[in-house]
């Protein structure tokens, strides 16, 4: 006998309630690669699980969002727990996460990877952001376990170094779910309870990547960069790195590493300030030898030595630029003479009376002004003939012009 037709919606409610009174259905665990990670504006999440023979649509509400301690990323393999959920509109399930957590090492790298780079984007991690720990601290916290060795040896440390200094135990979770939150929420505790607080440190001991997974949430990322004390992450070992190391202001290798870091070593600073207080004296000695010796030499005797040795000084310096004075005028009046003697010379060469000792005579015309050429005579004019000794008064009888080399006479006296 066929069964009776009953509605779409009837058939997909009923799946539905079986579906979600199946006890394994409600509350169960699914391992498998994420892939279509999408997150929407809404603030939920949707993916895909998938392995190498099937896959199964997954939906992560915003509220448990907040508690997922991993970054998400397409790839990783997860191990997600929550029910199975019909969708009675479109015929669909699909798996409502509650939780997640990470499969192996490989993937906890590629979340961590994930984080870091995202942080790195928004400037975490920049220099300018970092703030300087205090030299001379009056008072440091630490936030980490109660209960664990990295707590006994950052006090062990701190009082061996530095027995002034008062160190504040602020007990919190570090490992497991949770542990992200109450180190977020100790550091802001920290900060709004106790500003006087110089330092903070912030860490655990070593272990694995798991057991180091609360310093790589992103809740304790952001409560580090937003604390106003200054901080020193000290988490793990000298090889493991955390997200908190690349926030915090310093980065210690191990907590007792930390607390080398945050106090000054007391035995230390009081044997530099003797090194400093006998080399202060031993400079003082030199100072004090070296303004007597001033002192000395400030006497009368030293004073008249003082003068006497200036003045011979300032002596043999007005010697000296006097007999470069003398020097200059002689070798300036040797300069003179000889141009003196050069001038003479040429002067003497065109004096006429020397020209007159060989014989020569200057002729002046009736006016008694000097003749140069024939030209300006005539027959019969009066002429003087001036020689060396005397002048001798003479009339024109003839006058014979140079003509192309040949004479021609013009009267006869």
């Amino acid at each position: 006998m066929a069964v009776k037709p009953i509605r779409v919606s009837q058939l997909n409610g009923y799946i539905k309630r079986v579906l979600q009174s199946d006890p394994l259905l409600g509350n169960v665990s699914v391992i498998g690669e994420i892939s279509n990670l999408k997150y929407h504006s809404t603030g939920h999440v949707y993916f895909t699980m998938k392995d190498e023979a099937s896959k199964i649509s997954c939906f992560l509400a915003a509220d448990n969002l907040k508690n997922i301690r991993y970054e998400l990323t397409d790839g990783i393999e997860i191990v997600a727990n929550g029910y199975i959920f019909l969708y009675e509109r479109g015929g669909s399930y699909s798996l409502n996460v509650r939780e997640i957590t990470i499969e192996g090492i490989g993937n906890l790298t590629v979340a961590f990877e994930r984080l870091k780079e995202k942080l790195s984007k928004e400037g975490l991690f920049d220099e300018k952001f970092k703030k300087p720990i205090p030299y001379f601290p009056q008072k440091i916290a630490v936030i980490t376990s109660e209960t664990g060795a990295a707590v006994r040896d950052i006090i062990k440390i701190v009082k061996s170094r530095n027995n002034i200094v008062d160190v504040l135990v602020y007990p919190c979770l570090v490992q497991g779910p949770g542990a992200a939150d109450e180190i977020a929420k100790a550091i802001d505790e920290v900060n709004r309870l106790f500003p006087e607080i110089d330092t903070m440190i912030v860490g655990r001991g070593g272990g694995s990547m798991e057991e180091l997974w609360a310093f790589n949430e992103e809740i304790v990322a952001r409560s580090i960069f937003a604390s106003k004390i200054p901080i020193i992450s000290a988490v793990g070992h000298e090889t493991d790195f955390t997200i908190s190391d690349f926030v915090a202001d310093k980065r210690a290798e191990t907590p007792t590493a930390a607390a080398q870091m945050a106090v000054p070593d007391i035995a230390a600073l009081k044997e530099y300030v003797k090194n400093e207080k006998e080399n202060l004296i031993h400079n003082m000695e030199r100072l004090i030898k070296y303004i007597e010796l001033r002192v000395t030499g400030s006497g009368v005797d030293a004073l008249a030595a003082s003068m006497n040795h200036r003045l011979m000084f300032h002596a043999m310096k007005v010697e000296a630029l006097q007999k470069e004075i003398i020097n200059a005028l002689y070798s300036r009046l040797g300069e003179w003479s000889s141009r003196a003697e050069r001038l003479k010379v040429s002067l003497d060469a065109l004096n006429p009376r020397n020209i007159m000792d060989r014989g020569y005579a200057a002729i002046l015309d009736g006016r008694g002004k000097l003749a140069g050429s024939a030209d300006g005579f005539a027959v019969g004019d009066s002429l003087t003939a001036v020689m060396k000794d005397g002048n001798i008064i003479c009339e024109v009888a003839e006058i014979r012009r140079e003509d192309h080399g040949e004479s021609k006479e013009k009267n006869e006296l």
